[in-house]
């Protein structure tokens, strides 16, 4: 007998724009085991357009509503940050599982409240690092758990991305310019990459950083309005791993031309990097196509590695699309949601990148490296 769909509440879907529309929808229409039961919007006129493009049975302007229906097993957050604790509340409160966008809050204290809820109300709760899914960087992460690159002593990170290039951001985007909204280049392409870089290679032990504004003043490209820049858009960072190899690493947002991602790692026997690629490799490490390249031979070039289609089981999602990662998020959200298993990372799993841009920020703005104490 076929297994009942898992039924999914979007809080932030849109009809006309929005990650949700752009990576939840097809993801989730990619995957068998879900079904898309309810939208929720500010409103219910802008929910039943969303409702009819998102085929949803259920409407609704009101988060609390739709988090409460019964046809709800899971209730998924696709809203600016600033939003998220209030809401991820709300579903918790009707005890329903959570998948909830990165960055988890603003703060980490709002992050790790939103942790201890979570735990108390005894749900399953998924945080959107969905890079960690990207199949070339499930098979470094075994390629080096097996002992491709010997022992691992250092790994180099550049990723800049295409947005606000030419000074200029969409409307929609003007809130991640405003640090106090959490939601900038440090928190989300920072969280992001450095979150798959532990994913590999383990965590960080210390770190220097720096963090700087070099456009200070953007402009709306719809409006044309000017809109002041608080949230840093370059991020340097040197540190040392857990197991002693060092990282250096350069993030930064605006690039004009040919933006893009490299991780290299080294070792005493070969190297390997991760490579954006395809149309989407502007957008970040969780978002655009990454090939593996690698080689062991002295002196030789890097190759491109074969990755087994074990690391592929979203199969229904061609792997460049923007919503492909979120597709691999949510096949084990319902392979953990059918056996009780917890494989996805958790609102924790949040936290501790959280208190990672927490020890950035401070090293930044004391001069002072962070760990090693």
């Amino acid at each position: 007998m076929e297994a009942k769909k898992i039924r999914v509440g979007i809080i932030g879907a849109n009809a006309e724009r929005g990650w949700a529309l752009r990576a939840h929808l097809p993801a989730l229409r990619s995957l068998a085991d879900f079904e898309i039961s309810a939208v929720g919007t500010r409103s219910a006129e802008s929910a039943r357009a969303a409702a009819h493009v998102f085929g949803a049975a259920h409407a609704f302007g009101d988060a609390r509503q739709l988090a409460e229906h019964p046809d709800v097993d899971v209730v998924v957050l696709t809203v600016k940050v600033p939003a998220h604790a209030e809401l991820v509340r709300t579903a918790l409160a009707a005890g329903k599982h959570v998948y909830c966008e990165w960055p988890l809050a603003r703060t980490t204290e709002e992050a790790e409240e939103l942790a201890e809820a979570a735990r108390g109300a005894g749900v399953h709760h998924t945080i959107g690092l969905q890079a960690r899914y990207a199949p070339a960087i499930g098979r470094a992460r075994e390629l080096i758990a097996d002992g491709y690159v010997g022992r691992v002593t250092s790994a180099t990170v550049y990723s800049a991305l295409g947005m606000g290039a030419a000074g200029q951001v969409p409307a929609w985007a003007a809130y991640i310019l405003d640090r106090r909204n959490g939601a900038g280049i440090l928190e989300v392409a920072g969280g992001h990459t450095l979150d798959a870089l532990q994913y590999v290679l383990g965590d960080f032990a210390e770190l220097s950083a720096g963090l700087s504004v070099r456009t200070p003043v953007r402009t709306v490209a719809e409006t044309g309005a000017a809109v002041e820049v608080t949230s840093p858009d370059h991020l340097l960072l040197n540190g040392t791993l857990a197991d002693g190899a060092v990282v250096s690493a350069h993030i930064h947002g605006a690039k004009v031309s040919e933006a893009r991602t490299r991780v290299e790692i080294s070792g005493t026997r070969g190297d390997l990097a991760l490579v954006s690629a395809g149309p989407n490799g502007a957008a970040g490490i969780q978002i655009g196509e990454l090939r593996l390249l690698g080689s062991h031979v002295v002196d030789s070039a890097q190759r491109e590695m074969p990755v087994p289609r074990r690391h592929r089981w979203a199969a229904g999602m061609p792997l460049g699309a923007e919503g492909f990662n979120v597709a691999q998020m949510y096949g084990r959200i319902a392979s953990d949601l059918r056996t009780g298993a917890r494989t996805t990372p958790g609102f924790e799993e949040g936290v501790r990148v959280h208190r990672l841009l927490d020890a950035i920020r401070v090293s930044a703005g004391t001069g002072v490296r962070w760990g090693g104490g």
